[in-house]
């Protein structure tokens, strides 16, 4: 018993310090001190080689360093450790997007069909997933009609969202008007979000349409003015 109790109290301080040292690095991480909080993560990750949010915090950090194949790394391990995350899925998904977009055409097509998986596979393992439905959007939209492109494909998704948050399905019905040049539609959709929701991000969307895309200035700058309200 009394060995038991000195093993306890030899292990409290180091069970402490490696609480702390995970702390620390999620303080910087929301801070965006990604350099540091990336050596601290690192470090607590060679003692808890399968800690989840760590290794999603290091995938988020590559991320944010434009370092994809990183960051796939970190997803990839996600994924194998635990296959039932949705957002896994999407986050993997997501990085393997960005490096295909700086990769050479060739290179690009032949991910394309596993980062369509990646969204679908986050939307079945859960269906009201938003965020995965809107890569899928832009993934269509950008793609050639040759490989996969769609409008139609991406408006399916934009009424999918729709069914689940009806704020987010106008913005996606706007954005697809929008990248097909219909502004006018475009406006429609947006301002039908800002009727039903107040949010920042749908009035510097609308405010962005009017400076960038139709010419209107003044009401761009009308439009982030109510913000300020």
């Amino acid at each position: 018993m009394k060995r038991f109790l000195l093993l306890f109290l030899v292990l409290i301080p180091l069970i402490a310090n490696s609480q702390t040292d995970f702390d620390k690095a999620e303080k910087l991480f929301l801070l965006k001190n990604f350099v540091q909080s990336r050596v601290l993560f690192e470090n607590y990750l060679k003692e808890n080689p399968n800690n989840l949010k760590t290794i999603e915090y290091l995938g988020d950090i590559e991320g944010q360093y434009q370092s994809w194949d990183k960051a796939i790394y970190y997803y990839k391990k996600l994924k194998q450790l635990k296959p039932s995350e949705a957002n896994y899925y999407y986050k993997y998904g997501g990085v393997l997007g960005m490096k295909a977009k700086e990769s050479n055409k060739f290179k690009a097509l032949g991910m394309i069909s596993e980062i369509k998986e990646s969204f679908e596979k986050a939307i079945s393992l859960n269906p009201k997933h938003i965020e995965a439905r809107v890569a899928l959007v832009e993934l269509y939209l950008q793609l050639p009609g040759i490989v996969g492109g769609s409008e139609k494909k991406a408006v399916l998704y934009a009424n999918e969202i729709a069914q689940i948050s009806a704020v987010d399905g106008y913005l996606s019905k706007g954005h697809i008007a929008e990248y097909f040049e219909r502004y006018k539609e475009a406006e429609i959709q947006y301002k039908k979000a800002l009727e039903i929701s107040k949010s920042k991000n749908a009035y510097r969307i609308l405010a962005n349409l009017y400076k960038n895309k139709m010419g209107q200035p003044e009401k761009a700058k009308s439009i982030l003015e109510e913000i300020k309200n």
